[in-house]
């Protein structure tokens, strides 16, 4: 069977999702617009592959994507494990915002809100653009500027939900590696996605994070794989955690580029099955933009790479060793 639709088990929950799962972000429109069809043909595909987990968040594209995704989702009439996260609601306005996100709903804007009130409120109007009856896993979007009030307030309320059994798993996705820690800490979580931070040119999850995912048991999903862009195109200007990658970064993934080329192993594979060599690691979780960009991914997830490259890698110092902490 292909590496990509394999499917495992989260540690603490019966949820089984394949090694590769879907980010939705761009069907929100990020960074570029993306058609009705193409949004609709796009999930038809990660079916038709075998994929059977999905990533949203009321952020992107201000509801956009929750709507497109729950459409082709009823649509599909299949099996899937959803996430969808809480941190934000979506209030009205008349000052719309298509600046990162080109399909954004104009009539809505993308508000903080951690309160338990404003955690019930995303998670019910989640489910009214998704237009479904329950969502798998729900998780803590971006609260690193938020930590007290997501532990009094945000993330009882999700405890609340998983024991009455309203969603299957409670989690967090973030950026950053130090809040992750805390809430992992202070939390009883099911999963944790963090972006950017376990790839080619950033293993910092592995120091602290990892251990400890390790030590309570929860199941982590690796997204931002390509660090926003400069690990799928290493070209000056390219875009390193949204914005322009530094000189020095640049080189080292042009170092890592020509290194592997040696062994006839692209830089894109190597980007997208590099989180899976740390046993903490679930899933990997990508977006595309439409159908072709997701083959595209499959085809590098499941491109065979010895354990020699990696080791090789390692040892050229290109990469940090492989740590368990």
């Amino acid at each position: 069977m292909p590496r990509h639709n394999q499917k495992v088990s989260l540690k603490r929950v019966p949820l089984e999702i394949t090694r590769l799962g879907l980010g939705t972000a761009p069907l929100g429109g990020m960074f570029s617009s993306v058609s009705e069809h193409e949004s609709d043909d796009l999930i038809s595909t990660a079916f038709d592959l075998g994929i059977n987990y999905f990533d949203t968040a009321p952020l992107y594209g201000n509801g956009k994507s929750e709507v497109r995704l729950g459409r082709a989702l009823r649509a599909a009439k299949k099996d899937f494990v959803i996430s969808t996260k809480v941190g934000r609601v979506l209030n009205d306005t008349d000052t719309p915002d298509k600046e990162f996100f080109k399909d954004a709903d104009p009539t809505k804007e993308s508000v903080y809100d951690w309160s338990a009130d404003g955690v019930k409120r995303s998670i019910n109007e989640s489910l009214e653009r998704l237009g479904l009856d329950h969502v798998d896993m729900v998780l803590l979007h971006d609260c690193e500027d938020y930590l007290e009030q997501t532990l009094r307030e945000a993330y009882p309320v999700l405890d609340d939900y998983r024991s009455q059994g309203i969603i299957k798993a409670v989690g967090m996705g973030l950026n950053l590696c130090a809040p992750s820690v805390v809430v992992m800490r202070e939390t009883d979580l099911d999963c944790a996605l963090i972006a950017g931070r376990y790839t080619l040119l950033d293993q910092e999850a592995q120091e602290e994070l990892f251990p400890l995912a390790l030590k309570k048991n929860v199941s982590m999903i690796i997204g931002g794989v390509y660090n926003s862009g400069v690990l799928a195109n290493p070209v000056k200007g390219a875009a390193f955690n949204y914005a322009p990658v530094s000189e020095e970064l640049l080189d080292r993934a042009l170092a890592i580029k020509a290194f592997l080329a040696e062994s006839e192993v692209s830089l894109t594979a190597a980007a997208i099955q590099f989180p899976l060599r740390h046993p903490a690691v679930t899933t990997v979780l990508t977006g595309s933009r439409n159908s072709a960009e997701l083959r595209a991914n499959v085809a590098d997830f499941d491109a065979e790479i010895s354990d020699s490259v990696w080791d090789e890698l390692e040892a050229s110092g290109l990469i940090k060793p492989l740590s368990l902490g």
